[in-house]
């Protein structure tokens, strides 16, 4: 049985994730009490119908006092030798008020005395704990219902069972840095193609593009230092039981360099590892 903890800040998109968990053949349980995890867990482990994936939601809609035994829990599964991963999801603080007040809803920790935006603050603390073990930290705030689903499809279901899962993610600096990134390297040092005419309108995909970066001594050592680095260290976040890793590359606009060395290193990873994905935040296409 392989048990994965899905959980986050109110608005987030938990029940979406979890809903399609569902679809795809979890046995999923929504808003269970942190202390009741072990019991479910060793009553679906005995379960002769062979129960192999188990998804459940524990957020902010727990007993405070239950939050903060999740760690120690989760530990205890792990001694067992249950698969655990936790998977935290979140947004920025405005993304999520706007999300309330579109759809009316009431946020788990509002009350009287307590408003939208204060409740939104305090539940970011309470989670604390959750989001500390997140083995996979998603930011829904510019992704559409089909991305999330896409990003749930290829990081958790359909990842190679052992082993981890690398992601290289190319960004622009002008929209700010990927609050899920586990690295990040900045490129912007590197020759800009923005300033050739010819390659403005390209990205960093196109061989116009790439030719003119392979030209630079500079560029190829920029990507042999990056994989020198992850070649060396992936054991170890392997070692210390990572499922997933997100590399982000960012340049300032995110539509040549950036999107180039992400390209290139998929490429130099996709023979080693099983599961290598790339994804450019900036490209529309």
């Amino acid at each position: 049985m392989r048990l994965t903890i899905i959980s986050g800040r109110s608005g987030s998109g938990k029940s979406t994730v979890l809903r399609y968990l569902e679809d795809r053949g979890y046995h999923c349980v929504d808003n269970l009490a942190a202390s009741l995890l072990p019991a479910l867990v060793e009553r679906i482990a005995g379960d002769s119908g062979g129960i192999g994936n188990l998804a459940v939601s524990i957020d902010a809609r727990n007993l405070s006092v239950d939050l903060p035994l999740v760690p120690g829990i989760v530990d205890q599964l792990r001694e067992k030798e249950i698969p655990v991963e936790v998977v935290f999801l979140d947004a920025n603080s405005e993304t999520l008020l706007k999300r309330f007040s579109e759809s009316r809803r009431k946020h788990p920790l509002s009350t009287g005395q307590v408003g939208l935006s204060e409740a939104i603050d305090e539940e970011s603390a309470l989670l604390e704990p959750i989001a500390l073990l997140a083995s996979l930290a998603i930011d829904t705030s510019s992704m559409s219902l089909q991305q999330l689903q896409d990003a749930i499809s290829q990081r958790i279901i359909e990842k190679s069972e052992s082993g981890l899962a690398l992601l290289f993610q190319s960004f622009g600096y002008k929209n700010g840095v990927p609050t899920d990134a586990d690295i990040v390297y900045d490129v912007r040092c590197l020759p800009n193609p923005y300033w050739e005419t010819r390659l403005r309108a390209l990205d960093g995909r196109d061989t116009a593009v790439r030719s003119f970066l392979e030209s630079f001594e500079v560029v190829q050592r920029m990507c042999g230092d990056i994989c020198r680095f992850l070649e060396t260290w992936l054991p170890r976040f392997e070692e210390n039981s990572r499922s997933y890793l997100t590399v982000a590359v960012g340049c300032t606009g995110g539509q040549h360099r950036s999107v180039f060395i992400c390209e290139t290193l998929g490429r130099h990873f996709q023979g080693g590892i099983a599961n290598v994905q790339v994804r450019h935040r900036e490209l529309r296409v």
